[in-house]
């Protein structure tokens, strides 16, 4: 429990998909801290201890300045036609891998890239057939928990699939960047001709170069098919990548030794956050729903989950954390409405919350570096057993996207750590 919260009732009811979605729609009022769901580990699994310290291989916790230069901007778009529940699964999971990716990239002046992410829908009949049954989801943002919970949120129906002009729309509705410097990129993922629709890909072809944005196709299928379905053109024309997954792979949740070290150094993390504002409660809740939400779907997200928020550089929520908000700027405490502080916090002279801030911001430190430590391992161990049962790697959205960025952002003067 943070500190500064009234115990709240302990959540008794596991939640199924649906609950989940139907949670997500409407923001528990509860207050009280979630327990990350985990899966039992095997007997011949034993707990490691937490490290006191991360060994000397381990990189700093602290995150590089933010570049006032360059960004990424990353805008996913999903087909949510009946075939692509499995491509729905496969994108809440991949989108911390992701993170963790963009999170390790910087540029050429040490610095690291803002991070933005725009998230559309399309193929389903519920959306306005005039806007080629598209949908906005989110606007580039960089609030992960929002980002997070509206991919929990999407659901499929099935429709007609316009590729080209839900990528002409990504294009013209985005505040894309103007510095040829900023990675700025698509991923498109679903199945069907992309020739459908009015606007057809060579229009959103031109678009995309116009603004410089890569546009990376992912065709949910067989490659050779993706291909007589005109996938690969997309991908050619915009300076991105073709490339195919199997949507309904289930992605091998491989227990470790770690895992639930690492679960328990993320409540210890949720307990250093420290709301403000009017919608900081809410937001404050959010975040303890997409840990259980997460959690529920896989361990491995949860986990990879867990490993993105031990990174200040990319998961950041200044809009509601007092400790993110004063971050390289104490003097920001004296615009806060104290009215909007927990109630342990309230009647706190400036002086006295410093205090306070400094407090948490040390401890949050020291768990982002254990957590960094433990994930280290986990991923070593995962590895041995891989290497062990010569497991066969299946390419996912995950695999894909991971491989794609990895590649890209070295055209625009970022490298990764």
């Amino acid at each position: 429990m943070q500190a500064y919260r009234k115990p709240l009732l302990a959540a008794a009811i596991v939640f199924s998909a649906i609950s989940l979605i139907t949670a997500f729609a409407k923001p528990s009022k509860q207050k009280q801290r979630q327990e990350p769901a985990t899966t039992e580990q095997p007997d011949q699994l034993q707990e490691p201890p937490i490290p006191a310290a991360p060994p000397p291989s381990t990189k700093p916790t602290a995150p590089l300045p933010l570049s006032t230069d360059q960004k990424i901007q990353v805008a996913i778009l999903l087909d949510v036609s009946n075939s692509m529940d499995g491509l729905i699964d496969q994108a809440k999971a991949q989108l911390w891998t992701m993170v963790n990716t963009l999170g390790r990239v910087h540029c050429d002046n040490k610095t690291n890239p803002k991070i933005e992410i725009a998230l559309y829908e399309y193929g389903t009949p519920r959306n306005d057939v005039r806007k080629g049954y598209i949908r906005q989801i989110n606007n580039f943002i960089t609030n992960l928990d929002s980002l997070s919970q509206n991919l929990f949120a999407l659901t499929t129906n099935g429709g007609d699939e316009y590729c080209g002009h839900v990528i002409y729309s990504s294009i013209s509705e985005l505040k894309w960047d103007n510095n040829p410097n900023s990675y700025k990129v698509i991923f498109i993922a679903g199945n069907e001709s992309f020739r459908q629709g009015t606007v057809s890909f060579t229009q959103a072809c031109t678009s995309a170069k116009n603004k410089g944005v890569i546009v990376n196709t992912i065709y949910c299928g067989d490659r050779q098919q993706g291909i007589r379905e005109y996938w690969n053109l997309m991908g050619e024309c915009g300076n991105g990548s073709f490339s195919n997954i199997n949507q309904d792979h289930k992605i091998e949740d491989i227990p470790t030794p770690y895992d639930d070290a690492i679960f328990k150094l993320n409540e210890q993390l949720n307990n250093t956050y420290i709301s403000y504002g009017t919608r900081g409660q809410e937001l404050y809740e959010k975040q303890q729903k997409m840990d259980m939400a997460n959690s529920s779907m896989s361990k491995k997200a949860g986990i990879k989950r867990a490993e993105a928020k031990s990174n200040s550089g990319v998961y950041n929520n200044a809009e509601w954390d007092l400790i993110d908000y004063t971050s390289g700027n104490e003097a920001a405490i004296e615009k806060i409405d104290k009215k909007t502080l927990p109630d342990s916090l309230k009647n706190k002279s400036t002086a006295e919350l410093k205090v306070v801030i400094a407090e948490k911001r040390k401890e949050r430190a020291a768990i982002q570096s254990k957590i960094i430590a433990l994930n280290q391992q986990r991923q070593q161990y995962i590895t041995d057993q891989k290497t062990k049962g010569n497991t066969e790697t299946v390419a996912t959205m995950e695999t894909e996207v991971e491989r794609i960025i990895k590649e890209q952002v070295k055209r625009f003067k970022m490298n990764l750590q």
